[in-house]
């Protein structure tokens, strides 16, 4: 198998959102391959979080909606995401509607890092963390 080939969002979202169907087709195909095992593809967590955003702001997609899309990307054979565990982690977070992604990830994070103290002004949301002191 060859070397491995970066996917960036906008491959995901022509697949998900299936607005512009010749491209669509094309990332059916790319990942049809990826998941019999022809191909070999990879992305980061920027990625995932940057398609999180644009289905949440752009395509009103609901909190679930977008948790099953990042699932479904997270559990594609032959794709590996930067960070899987922590993404994993962080979609759930988001989906109970408490927080962004963004700050779930970040506190998906912190968690893997076992951090004890946090600096943050957003005490909304990094305030009910176990185990975890905010400075200020």
């Amino acid at each position: 198998m060859d070397d491995p080939i970066f996917v960036d969002t906008n491959v995901f979202l022509r697949f998900f959102v299936r607005d512009v169907e010749s491209l669509y087709v094309k990332a059916k195909e790319l990942f049809e391959k990826t998941e019999k095992g022809e191909l070999k593809l990879e992305t980061t967590d920027i990625v995932i979080a940057e398609i999180v955003w644009v289905l949440e702001s752009y395509y009103d997609f609901s909190r679930l909606e977008i948790k099953e899309v990042v699932e479904t990307i997270l559990e594609t054979k032959n794709l590996k995401i930067a960070n899987h565990a922590r993404v994993k982690e962080a979609v759930v977070l988001y989906s109970t509607g408490k927080m962004d992604f963004i700050d779930a990830y970040n506190i998906a994070y912190m968690k893997s890092k076992d951090f004890k103290k946090v600096a943050t002004f957003d005490v909304k949301h990094f305030k009910n963390i176990e185990g975890v002191s905010n400075v200020f």
